[in-house]
């Protein structure tokens, strides 16, 4: 099977913005139990700009544009790196692309970027994908690593995009608010009553919330894949996935 699995800053980082330094060990050490049971495995990882932040010790995720690309900067040396150090302890080699909107939207472009990707694969790396924020601009950036991800799932022909989040998966309310909030374990359809039940943004060190996670499903979904949200608090949530167990909130890809 082929997964795209997408990681939030939440997960891979403390509320101060350093990593999370046992979470990301479990990880890789699953990710590389899945690759060794037959799977290949493409990672989207956010967390370059929260990790800058704290290298850079900034106490609040930076509001303009030149900050945040110099906290990408250094944070995506930071990730990288463990990343690197992480996945060679179990033989495995990573590759880093990052991604600008441009890329995506030139024909040309994406299809160096797929083709790339394809025979990253084949020679059995684990691609590590990321938006290229350090130079990245509102003009050319594609927002946030949701929507990344599913473009990802898209053009690598997966069979399984999975979103990596702090929540449990979609609720029927803001479980936060609502006690009675319940957890919809599958989405056949992404309604209009779907959508109202997205909240406001992530946490104050990512870019997402659950609104862009349903527009991840959207990409996803209309091309045939199944997506899931699921907690990342514990990484061996993604061996029952792999499984075809029931986790989270599966969002159901059409099938033509």
């Amino acid at each position: 099977m082929r997964i795209v699995i997408k990681v939030g800053t939440s997960t891979l980082a403390h509320t101060t913005g350093h990593i999370n330094i046992r979470r990301v060990e479990q990880l890789c050490k699953v990710l590389s139990d899945l690759k060794n049971a037959g799977n290949e495995v493409v990672l989207v990882s956010s967390g370059a700009i929260g990790m800058g932040m704290g290298k850079l010790s900034l106490r609040q995720r930076p509001q303009d544009m030149p900050t945040k690309q110099a906290a990408a900067a250094v944070g995506q040396c930071e990730l990288m790196y463990t990343y690197d150090k992480l996945f060679s302890e179990y033989n495995h080699t990573v590759a880093q692309i990052l991604l600008t909107g441009s890329d995506i939207q030139h024909e040309d472009r994406r299809t160096n970027f797929e083709n790339t990707l394809f025979r990253l694969l084949e020679l059995e790396a684990l691609p590590i994908i990321n938006e290229n924020d350090s130079v990245a601009t509102e003009q050319i950036s594609i927002g946030d690593n949701d929507t990344l991800s599913a473009i990802v799932a898209v053009s690598a022909r997966a069979d399984l995009l999975v979103l990596l989040s702090d929540i449990d998966g979609l609720y029927s309310a803001d479980p936060h608010k609502d006690p009675q909030a319940q957890l919809i374990p599958c989405v056949e359809e992404l309604t209009e009553e779907i959508y109202a039940l997205a909240g406001g943004s992530g946490s104050n060190l990512g870019t997402g919330g659950m609104a862009t996670k349903l527009h991840a499903a959207q990409i996803a979904t209309d091309a045939g894949i199944d997506m899931i949200i699921a907690n990342g608090e514990d990484p061996q949530i993604l061996y029952p996935i792999a499984e075809g167990q029931a986790v989270g909130t599966r969002f159901m890809g059409r099938k033509n």
